[in-house]
């Protein structure tokens, strides 16, 4: 599925159909798969309600959506002691309602109050701090770490060493053979007929 769009009926004739349809959705529980036309092209769109508005959600045809084979790691097994602590962890991160904080637009809020200070032509907003600073990261150490983890998992017990670097020779200049050069002098000009 792609953007969403809300619908509504345009004009007197189509406002019945739109209730019409609105209300049947509401009743059964259900939504519509429909065909329609953007940009001169056939689409597919699922109808759903929210609040009481028709959303249109744009579809991709099965030619428009990646294989979703290509994206499971199929070499890879995974426990049931594994997937029990996933779902403990899936339960403790659960949020019943999408309020506070950590679900606001910070950047459309702070390019609306830049927009602010520059129409009043007030200072422009000075930038919070972070709470934490970032954390540098040594990729190698961490590239090692998870080496070591890996090789762990799997009963390997090898260290991981450092490549030697390889010594590369000089390179002796190619040696050149004298080429005979041959020339031929010609003492009399050609003459020319007119």
């Amino acid at each position: 599925m792609a953007e969403g769009y809300y619908l509504g009926p345009d004009g007197q004739v189509a406002a019945k159909p739109y209730k019409l349809l609105r209300q049947a959705l509401d009743r059964s529980s259900k939504v519509a798969i429909a065909k329609y036309a953007w940009s001169g092209r056939e689409r597919l769109g699922l109808l759903r309600l929210r609040d009481d508005a028709i959303v249109l959600h744009a579809m991709r045809w099965p030619d428009e959506a990646r294989d979703p084979a290509t994206v499971d790691p199929p070499s890879e097994t995974v426990s049931e002691e594994e997937i029990e602590q996933t779902l403990v962890l899936i339960d403790r991160m659960t949020q019943d309602d999408l309020e506070g904080s950590e679900f606001t637009d910070a950047c459309t809020d702070a390019l609306a109050k830049i927009i602010e200070a520059k129409r009043e032509e007030k200072p422009l907003p000075e930038a919070p701090e972070p709470e934490q600073p970032g954390k540098v990261l040594d990729l190698m150490a961490a590239l090692n770490e998870s080496v070591q983890q890996a090789k762990a998992s799997r009963g390997e017990g090898a260290d991981v060493h450092e490549m030697p670097k390889k010594k590369t020779a000089k390179k002796q200049p190619a040696k050149r053979t004298a080429a005979k050069k041959t020339t031929k002098k010609t003492t009399a000009r050609r003459s020319r007929s007119a």
